[in-house]
C-alpha cells in the first residue's frame, strides 16, 4: 500500500531526541517523530504521596498535555483553564505512568517522586508512544544525576519505549500519522522493552473483527519498532554521558 509519506509498512518514522532541551527541569528531551514533537521533562521530588510515606519507598506519576496548537485544523481551549482534563488525557497519563513505572525498582530510589511532564507540540499520531519513549530518556538523564552524586543505587529494570500499529487495508503497518490511524481497522499501541518483553498492548477493532493470527502480526511488528527505538535510545544517551550500564540492576543490562 502506498502511505502518505511514501515509508514501507514496516518502517517507523524518522525520530530525532534532543537530550537537555529544557534547562530547568532534571531530565528533558524534545522527542520529534515526524511530524510529532513532544517536549518530555523529568522532574524528581524529595518528598512522595501522602499515602506513601514513610514507607521508604518512591514513586513515578505523569501528565499529559496538548498545547492549544497542536493541531494542524484550528486552536483548541487549554485543558485546566476552564475545561477540565479529557477522559483521554487521564487515560493517557496513567499509560504513560504504568509503562516508565515497569522500568524502575521504585524502591531502589528512595522517598522521591519523579513527574514525567509531556507536553504536545505538535500532533501528527503517535503522541502517547512518543511520550513513553521520549518520557524514558528524560528519566534516565534524572536518574544519572542521582547515580552521579551517589544519591542512588542502579534502579532500572530495563529499558522502555512505544509505537503504535494499524491494520490499514488489510495490511500491518508501523507508526502511524494521523491519517492513518483515523481510516485504520485496528489501533493498535505496544509498550515494550530492550528484552522484547511486553508491558502493555492497547488495541481496539474500529469497526470488523480482525483475526488473532493479524493481531499477533501487528504485535510482532509493534516489537520490530520498539526495539530500533530503545537502540536509539541508548545512543542519545551515550551522546548525552550517560552510561546506562550503571543506572540497570545486576544481571539486567543486556
Amino acid at each position: 500500500m502506498s502511505r502518505p509519506d511514501g515509508r514501507s509498512p514496516a518502517e517507523p518514522r524518522p525520530v530525532e531526541i534532543v537530550p537537555h532541551f529544557h534547562r530547568n527541569a532534571e531530565g528533558s528531551v524534545l522527542y520529534r517523530a515526524g511530524g510529532t514533537v513532544v517536549l518530555c521533562t523529568a522532574s524528581i521530588d524529595t518528598v512522595v504521596p501522602p499515602w506513601m510515606a514513610g514507607k521508604g519507598k518512591g514513586w513515578l506519576t505523569a501528565e499529559y498535555q496538548m498545547h492549544p496548537r497542536a493541531s494542524r485544523a484550528r486552536r483548541e481551549a487549554r485543558e485546566g483553564r476552564g475545561k477540565s482534563p479529557s477522559g483521554r488525557t487521564q487515560e493517557i497519563q496513567r499509560l504513560i505512568g504504568r509503562a516508565l513505572r515497569s522500568a524502575i525498582d521504585l524502591d531502589a530510589i528512595g522517598e522521591r517522586t519523579i513527574v514525567i511532564d509531556c507536553d504536545v507540540l505538535e500532533a501528527d499520531g503517535g503522541t502517547r508512544t512518543a511520550s513513553i519513549t521520549g518520557g524514558f530518556v528524560a528519566a534516565a538523564l534524572a536518574l544519572a544525576k542521582l547515580r552521579a552524586a551517589d544519591q542512588i543505587a542502579p534502579v532500572l529494570r530495563d529499558q522502555v519505549a512505544a509505537i503504535s500499529v494499524g491494520h490499514v487495508d488489510g495490511e500491518a503497518i508501523l507508526d502511524l500519522v494521523y491519517v492513518e490511524d483515523s481510516q485504520a481497522r485496528v489501533d493498535l499501541n505496544v509498550v515494550g522493552t530492550a528484552r522484547g518483553s511486553i508491558v502493555e498492548v492497547q488495541a481496539t477493532a474500529e469497526g470488523e473483527a480482525i483475526e488473532r493470527r493479524d493481531l499477533d502480526g501487528m504485535i510482532d511488528i509493534g516489537l520490530v519498532g520498539v526495539a530500533k527505538l530503545v537502540a536509539m535510545q541508548r545512543s542519545v544517551l551515550a551522546s548525552a554521558g550517560v552510561e546506562l550500564a550503571s543506572l540497570f540492576q545486576a544481571g539486567r543490562f543486556s
